[in-house]
């Protein structure tokens, strides 16, 4: 049976949890707090249509009570990893592979990135500062992951699921391998979509698009998705912004498979829906900002890319985000 360790139970942690498990795997859980406590007594709760099952899966604060597992999943914010590294160690067998799904530009892009650039096999600063999780994990036990769907945590104990249940797998070499193969096939079997991606950058780049343009611009003004690229202004800057990574995202091998204005489209069809970033800033929850924009921004400033707008937008949110005490530096 394949172990599988979701370290992070939260919203998508749980959501991936209760999949993995309808599958067969063997997961276990590790969570804090009264979230964990509630897991701890009546099972993690998973709310999907408003029907709600409970999974009786071990859970605990401690990874030294499990073992080393085949896959460990960082389902916890990539600001969050550094914290946690030094906790990961006992998850680790020689073959463990490691799946961080988080938003942003993750810790290990440039492994096997071949992009011509001195950036490769170097760890991202904005998000891995003096390379201490690419260290401490090894980009070899990397396995990419673009993460889609919508869940939060209805209260502690209980994941409700709101919208989406794609999770794009990936090699940073983009070679099929039998890892990414079986982790596919158990989320597909829990009732996931999980494609295989050859070209896993590419894909986490276009997810990358919107979230250096619509969610510091949501966050800056409180607009959902709709209303930001309904108004004249608003849209015109989304625009800039994305013109300036895709800019970056080409200088190290990415493709753009869609136009500017589709992506702009496909999100402002979305109607009442606020990103993440201002999810957080409303619920006091300190901000992804450098997985987001300020790796992008590492890339422009080491390659010696102009990028005026994603600069501006982000000085604006990081000074927004250390006003409300929601910035947490790398």
């Amino acid at each position: 049976m394949t172990k599988i360790c979701v370290f992070g139970a939260g919203a998508i942690g749980g959501y991936l949890a209760g999949a993995l498990s309808d599958a067969g795997a063997e997961v276990s859980l590790i969570a804090r707090g009264p979230h964990l406590a509630a897991i701890r007594e009546k099972g993690l709760g998973l709310d999907i249509d408003g029907a709600v099952r409970r999974y009786d899966l071990p859970a605990t604060d401690r990874a030294a009570e499990l073992g080393p597992q085949d896959y460990v999943i960082l389902a916890v914010k990539a600001h969050g990893i550094p914290k946690i590294v030094g906790d990961l160690a006992p998850l680790l067998g020689p073959e463990t592979a490691v799946v961080p799904a988080v938003n942003g530009l993750p810790w290990w892009y440039f492994h096997q990135a071949a992009s011509g650039t001195a950036l490769d096999d170097q760890p991202l600063q904005a998000v891995d500062p003096g390379g201490a999780i690419w260290r401490a994990l090894g980009p070899e036990r990397a396995i990419g992951c673009v993460v889609y769907p919508a869940c939060e945590i209805a209260e502690p104990g209980l994941v409700r699921h709101l919208e989406g249940n794609r999770f794009s797998l990936g090699e940073p070499s983009g070679e099929a391998s039998a890892r990414v193969k079986t982790l596919s096939q158990l989320m597909i079997a829990g009732g996931l979509k999980a494609p295989q991606k050859k070209r896993i950058r590419d894909e986490i780049w276009i997810k990358l698009w919107g979230n250096c343009s619509f969610n510091p611009v949501s966050a800056l003004t409180g607009a959902p998705l709709d209303k930001i690229g309904g108004d004249a202004e608003a849209r015109a800057l989304v625009a800039e912004i994305m013109a300036e990574v895709q800019t970056i995202g080409e200088a190290v091998g990415a493709k753009f498979n869609v136009t500017i204005e589709a992506r702009i489209d496909g999100a402002a069809a979305i109607v009442g829906h606020k990103p993440s970033t201002r999810q957080d800033i409303e619920a006091g929850r300190p901000l992804e900002i450098d997985p987001l924009v300020g790796t992008v921004l590492e890339l422009a400033n080491r390659l010696d890319i102009p990028a005026p707008a994603l600069r501006h937008v982000s000085a604006l949110l990081k000074l927004q985000a250390e006003t409300l005490g929601l910035y947490v530096r790398p």
